[in-house]
Order: C-alpha cells, then sequence, then structure tokens
C-alpha cells in the first residue's frame, strides 16, 4: 500500500470533524479569547484553515522560510467572517488533498526544511511534516477551538464519539 493511500482516509476524517467545528464559530465571538496570551476565535478559526494549506506548499518544495532575507515575513491568513474562514478551510482542503492524493512515496520520504532568515531550524521527510506540522497541528488548535465554543455555550460538535451537546454520532 502507498504511504497517501495510509494518510487519505485519515486526512478525510480530520478535515470533515475540522469543518464541523469551523462551522460553529459565531460571528458575533469571532474577537473573543479567554486570555489575554491567547489567539481570539477568529484568529485560531483561521489558522485552522491555514494550516491545512501548509500541506501542499510542503509536498510543492523543499522547504519555508518563515521570514527570508531581504523578503517579507509570512504573513498570517485572518478570515473576517466565519464564511470567509470556511471558503479558505475548503478551498486549502481540496487542493491538500489534491496534492495528497498525486504524492508518492518518494516525494513523500523527500527532506523538507523549515527556515527562519535563512536558517534552517529543522529538516524532516515531508510526510514528517504532514504528520506533524499539518495533521496533529490541526487536530491540537481544533481541541483548542472546542474549548472555545464550550466556553461561548456554543454546542460542541461530536468527534472522535459523542460530544456533551450531541449523544450520538
Amino acid at each position: 500500500m502507498a504511504l497517501r493511500d495510509a494518510l487519505l482516509p485519515e486526512f478525510d476524517m480530520e478535515m470533515a470533524n475540522t469543518r464541523k467545528t469551523l462551522e460553529r464559530v459565531p460571528l458575533a465571538r469571532m474577537s473573543w479569547k479567554p486570555h489575554e496570551k491567547s489567539m481570539t476565535m477568529g484568529r485560531l478559526a483561521s489558522h485552522l484553515a491555514e494550516t491545512i494549506g501548509w500541506l501542499g506548499d510542503t509536498l510543492a518544495g523543499d522547504s519555508f522560510d518563515m521570514a527570508p532575507p531581504g523578503g517579507e515575513p509570512m504573513q498570517p491568513f485572518e478570515g473576517d467572517s466565519p464564511d470567509a474562514i470556511l471558503t479558505a478551510f475548503d478551498d486549502n482542503s481540496r487542493q491538500a488533498r489534491s496534492a495528497l492524493s498525486g504524492a508518492s512515496d518518494e516525494d513523500l520520504m523527500k527532506p523538507w526544511s523549515l527556515l527562519k532568515g535563512g536558517q534552517v531550524l529543522f529538516t524532516v521527510p515531508k510526510i514528517g511534516v504532514i504528520r506533524t506540522w499539518v495533521l496533529n497541528h490541526t487536530i491540537h488548535h481544533r481541541a483548542q477551538l472546542g474549548v472555545y465554543l464550550r466556553l461561548n455555550d456554543v454546542a460542541v460538535p461530536s468527534i472522535y464519539g459523542p460530544s456533551a451537546d450531541e449523544g450520538a454520532m
């Protein structure tokens, strides 16, 4: 079995669960945050929408410099509404799935580096970037968003089993 064929069912499930969570973000609470050091709900949701786009970028290149010397540093996506965030998420998810569907085992095992200011921060196989910095990162922030929803009395969707708000999947 090709590595991509092992990843695609997980990808599909995690994107469906992430979309269910993003659908719950209320426009009226986009600027809410639980603590001064925390992201706002809108920024956190936007980060979820952008993170999945990193999958295609990872497969398309051998590195990414988040603050290239002499260039503009990476600018995070900040959706101005839940609809804009969902549109970005859907677009990024489609592109990511397409890229993953076309990836060979050889592509997934190629080294990829994250740089800042031209300095290599780490180098790992592309499959490691996809698992850790895309899928696991998405799951982590989706869970944070679930807490934000709970603290705002917004129903939390069932993800891996029933939630307190949804007794059945």
